[in-house]
């Protein structure tokens, strides 16, 4: 058996070279939880919405893929392979964040979220083939769900600072836009060029070997070589990949249906509002915060209990049971009337937003060559940006035509969809060794 190379990092490595993804997922938060109320306080119509946020999925199937490949091909002595990447897209969110509530008008919003998503995905897609170029095999586990562990915890400070600014900012600009808005989005420019330079200051990348380097030297470069790759790798694509492409199919047409759609069924079920009751909207935006930054909480909390799971059983039972939570959850949510209530289901909603952000790389890592994990972790964000394209195009009409323009059915269509899911990742067949529960657990304070 080839022994890994990689050397096993102390548990506060691993959190060191992850802390840059607090600042990336803080952003995507407000993209979560501020961006839909911001186009509604600009007189976006609810119908609008999905087709409106065509900005993620467009920039993640173009960006991620292209910057996996190209970062697949790079060396810079003192910078490495991935941190150029999630360096200059941190600088860019920083940029788009701090100027974002100070649109007038409905396009300029959703041309500067254009530009949002295009610097978010050059931050995040290296930092999935960051673990895995950095971490051996036993610690990836580890690796990917700190990441959801950072997820939770800037998603969380994200929506709840919607909360808290609200509670002491009053007022609106002319175009609409309360003044609490602003101090979410000025923390998140901070906090996105902050973490990651924690990031790139504290951890090193693995220098190639010479061999490696004659080799990374003699591949073609540029833009078309970097097209030409992801192509190449598609037709290629290991079976489970393909597989999990199905399972992401409905787990994020599912996701993306809530993010737009949660305050909506908040207002309607909780305070029997829509957005033309202004004030009502407002507050059940702001409460909207408090769940989502509820849920996040959970998914930081329950992210290292998946770790133990997933070196017991396989990432996919894992996977499964968290995401029929998260279903279970949305079935249950539209119908509660108490605000208090509706942080009950999102426990489970929690534990599975934790499993979708970690354990489908676990299950993909092992598939795949080292020498293409840039590339292959762009391809799999294709597979979640995907279906988040066919929903901005596709809901629309559905919300319209068969749901009744209801948020509180649109709610409960993304439970559904999330039950399959589960059923889908039952479905995937793996490689014999492909089970994590013969890798042993890193300690939580060394190696």
């Amino acid at each position: 058996m080839a022994v890994d190379p990689r050397l096993a990092m102390t548990f506060r490595q691993i959190m060191l070279m992850n802390f840059g993804f607090f600042g990336i997922q803080y952003s995507f938060g407000l993209q979560q939880t501020a961006i839909n109320p911001v186009f509604s306080f600009l007189n976006a119509n609810p119908e609008q919405l999905p087709l409106l946020n065509m900005a993620g999925p467009v920039t993640g199937l173009i960006v991620q893929p292209i910057i996996g490949a190209l970062s697949d091909r790079t060396w810079i002595p003192g910078l490495g392979r991935r941190r150029p990447y999630f360096l200059i897209g941190a600088i860019g969110c920083s940029i788009c964040l701090f100027f974002y509530p100070h649109v007038t008008a409905l396009w300029m919003a959703v041309l500067l979220l254009w530009m949002l998503d295009i610097s978010n995905n050059t931050a995040m897609e290296p930092y999935r083939a960051f673990i895995a170029d950095k971490l051996p095999a036993g610690q990836h586990a580890t690796g990917f769900l700190m990441q959801s562990f950072f997820t939770g915890l800037g998603i969380t400070l994200a929506n709840v600072s919607l909360y808290v600014f609200q509670k002491y900012i009053g007022g609106v600009t002319e175009s609409g836009i309360p003044y609490w808005v602003f101090g979410s989005f000025y923390v998140g420019a901070i906090c996105s060029i902050g973490s990651v330079l924690v990031s790139v200051l504290s951890t090193p990348e693995n220098p190639p070997t010479e061999a490696e380097l004659a080799e990374l030297r003699a591949k073609p470069k540029g833009l078309f070589a970097a097209i030409t790759e992801i192509f190449d790798a598609i037709r290629v694509m290991p079976n489970a990949l393909w597989q999990l492409a199905l399972v992401y199919l409905f787990q994020w047409y599912a996701m993306f249906i809530y993010w737009q759609y949660v305050s909506h069924s908040i207002a309607k079920s909780v305070w029997n509002a829509t957005v033309a009751d202004h004030a009502l909207y407002q507050e059940a935006v702001g409460w909207t915060g408090l769940v989502n930054g509820f849920y996040n909480v959970v998914t930081f909390s329950s992210a290292f209990g998946l770790v133990w799971l997933a070196h017991r059983w396989a990432p996919k039972m894992v996977h499964a049971f968290a995401v029929t939570l998260a279903g279970a959850a949305l079935l249950i949510f539209p119908h509660i009337s108490n605000k208090y209530m509706l942080f009950v289901p999102m426990i489970g909603f929690g534990i599975g937003w934790a499993s979708m952000m970690g354990v489908p790389y676990l299950i993909a890592v092992t598939e795949i060559p080292k020498e293409r994990y840039g590339v292959y972790m762009g391809i799999i964000n294709m597979m979640i940006v995907i279906p988040m394209l066919i929903e901005t195009v596709t809901f629309g009409f559905i919300y319209k035509t068969f749901l009744g323009s209801n948020p509180s059915t649109a709610i409960s269509f993304a439970g559904v969809l999330l039950i399959l899911a589960a059923l889908a990742t039952l479905m995937i067949r793996t490689k014999p060794n492909q089970p994590a529960s013969n890798l042993p657990i890193p300690a939580a304070g060394g190696h």
